[in-house]
């Protein structure tokens, strides 16, 4: 395909595997990754040669207007999934997480104008709407960001919905609810609690287990954006991505143990635990607008979806090859 696409946050767990789905279906890659002192590429490091070598992989930060406006020359879409995303760590730096989330989405959103990029996707998080007022949670739900980083994210839709308002530019917003599968961090809550299993522990340290969730398989969510690149009808609008499915961090134990048959008790580390008001207790998403727009069908939904798509997860997370990249024996904020 003609159209060059750039994929910001390309080394992380969703950014990486949409570069893959990208190269597969013959787009023109390039992916931004975070400057960093070893040269890593992140999970790109992970992909076959073949894959790599269709990809123009380079180095920079979003927070640096300059490099953006270079980079951003002769690109068609911008695909922009680089944040600061971790909730925890933005309690202890909160400034880190505005100037990354706020600044580097502006930085992405007025190198677009100024290079006239076509289509530009800006990746948000069901976090923004803190803990639902109305179930399921569609598009029109009250904002009520419960930390530092989920008000960085609303800061960055905002920004992005004026961009659009104001100087005509194509910007779409995807709300992703809350993505699990393979090469995610242990900062969320599912790898977090398989690498521990996997590993080996009995006891599994954990944090607050009655929140629920809207869990989306990484294969759906990278489906969602592919749609997004070839929909005409999403400019200036909010799509959230969920499956309309919620369950709570307590069932997933114990599916684990019924179904996975992991034997395991839990231990309460008041480290994990966030602050009692910043604490989101439910997030279950209307997905009737990805559906309309988007033509988004979830293939891992419901709770047989959820199971299938855990027991994907769990199967990468066991391969040593894979744990290797993790400090299962530290909490990760």
């Amino acid at each position: 395909m003609n159209l060059k696409i750039l994929v910001t946050g390309s080394e992380g767990f969703i950014g990486s595997h949409i570069i893959e789905k990208l190269v597969k279906k013959g787009y023109k890659v390039k992916a931004l990754v975070l400057y960093n002192f070893n040269n890593s590429y992140g999970w790109l490091d992970t992909l076959d040669k073949k894959t790599l070598k269709e990809i123009e992989i380079i180095a920079g930060d979003i927070r640096d207007l300059g490099f953006l406006l270079q980079i951003t020359k002769k690109i068609d879409i911008i695909l922009h999934l680089a944040a600061l995303i971790s909730i925890p760590y933005s309690y202890k730096a909160p400034y880190s997480s505005l100037e990354s989330n706020i600044l580097g989405s502006f930085n992405i959103l007025e190198s677009a104008k100024i290079n006239s990029v076509k289509k530009i996707i800006m990746t948000s998080t069901s976090e923004v709407y803190g803990t639902a007022q109305q179930v399921p949670i569609n598009e029109r739900h009250p904002l009520n960001p419960q930390s530092p980083y989920a008000a960085s994210k609303v800061a960055a839709d905002k920004i992005s919905l004026s961009y659009n308002r104001s100087f005509d530019l194509p910007v779409t917003i995807i709300r992703p609810f809350n993505t699990y599968g393979p090469r995610q961090s242990l900062r969320a809550i599912i790898p977090s609690i398989i690498s521990q299993l996997v590993s080996g522990k009995k006891i599994i340290e954990i944090g607050d287990i009655s929140p629920k969730r809207d869990f989306t398989y990484i294969n759906d969510t990278v489906d969602a954006f592919l749609l997004a690149i070839k929909s005409k009808k999403i400019i200036g609008e909010e799509i959230n991505l969920g499956n309309g499915f919620d369950i709570s961090i307590g069932q997933i134990l114990n599916i684990l143990k019924e179904d996975f048959k992991f034997d395991f008790k839990i231990k309460i580390n008041k480290e994990r635990l966030r602050p009692k008001k910043s604490e989101v207790y439910r997030l279950i998403a209307s997905n009737i607008k990805a559906k309309k727009l988007l033509n988004w069908k979830p293939k891992h939904n419901g709770l047989q979806g959820f199971r299938r798509g855990l027991k994907k997860t769990i199967k990468w997370y066991e391969d040593s090859n894979n744990l290797k990249y993790f400090r299962v024996n530290e909490y990760n904020i």
